[in-house]
Order: C-alpha cells, then structure tokens, then sequence
C-alpha cells in the first residue's frame, strides 16, 4: 500500500503537540505513545468523514481525549498492578537527579489534581489552547472550562505548595 503523503504530513505537524497532551494526562511516555498512535489509528479509519478541515487539530485533540477516558474506564474495571508491588523494580533517583525534575513535579501534582480539571489545565497551560478550542474538544461550554481552569488552578496551587521542597534542593540564596 502506497504512503499517504497527507496523513504523514498531518502526522509530522500534529505527533508533538498530541503526544505532549497524551503526556500530561497519563504522566507516562509509553501510555502517552500509545495514546497519540490510536488517535492516528482513529483518524485513518474515520478521518474522511470530518468534513470541516479547519477542525483537524480539535478533532485530534478531542478523540485523544475520548480515548484518555475510555482507557481511565478500563484501568478501573480491569487494575494494574499497584506501584508498592512494583516498588523494588523501580529504579532509585540519586539527589543529583531530582533538581531537574522540576517539571515532572509539576506534572506529579497536575495527576493529582481531581480528573476532571486535568484535561483544561493541560489544554490551556501545556498546549496553549484558547477557551473555544479546549470547549470544543472537550464538549463542554465555554463557561464550565474557565469554571475547571479556575478551580484546577487553585487544587494544582495547593497541591504544589504543600509538596515538599527536596532537601539540598534550594538554598537561601538562590
């Protein structure tokens, strides 16, 4: 079967963005792949019927997003196993690596912000997307997404300041 040079080309404009959205609501590299290829999978099979092609970037980020429930709904009927039965295979963090891992902090209190501010949070903060468009994508009003902003702000605010600060990590006079 011969390339589709418009499928590649909407690949290569839209694998970063998708995958960095797939990122920040699975926290995991592999899940956020795996997410960002079944989007594409999604839009191969079903990407024709779109008939506005000003909407391609929403339409991705909204079947992303879809796909992100479905599988938080399958995680909960059907669990993994939980990260203290993995804990002696993880690998261990020298202090030295823990100053850089400012963003996965970030990205560790965004998880824990409650679900349902996770995806405007990282729409607006992650991928710059204006209130319309992460409406649009989540299918929800425009006024229930500055609601979610609103209140994901203030949950992710107090979740990073009662995170505690890493011993060595600061110092008075940085």
């Amino acid at each position: 079967m011969a390339p589709d040079p418009e499928f590649e080309d909407l690949v290569a404009r839209y694998y970063r963005p998708l995958y960095q959205f797939a990122f920040s609501l699975t926290r995991t590299g592999s899940d956020a792949e795996d997410l960002t290829q079944q989007t594409f999978y999604i839009w191969a099979a079903k990407g024709r019927q779109l008939r506005e092609r000003s909407k391609v970037r929403t339409w991705l980020f909204s079947c992303l997003h879809h796909e992100f429930l479905n599988s938080r709904r399958r995680q909960t009927r059907f669990p993994h196993a939980s990260l203290n039965e993995m804990e002696l295979e993880l690998p261990s963090l020298s202090p030295a690596l823990i100053h850089p891992l400012d963003t996965a902090e970030v990205l560790h209190a965004l998880s824990e912000v409650d679900p349902v501010f996770q995806a405007p949070l990282a729409l607006f903060y992650l991928e710059d997307c204006p209130y319309k468009e992460i409406a649009e994508i989540l299918d929800i009003p425009i006024g229930t997404v500055k609601s979610r902003l609103a209140r994901g702000i203030q949950q992710l605010y107090h979740r990073l300041n009662a995170a505690p600060v890493h011993a060595g990590k600061r110092s008075q006079h940085d």
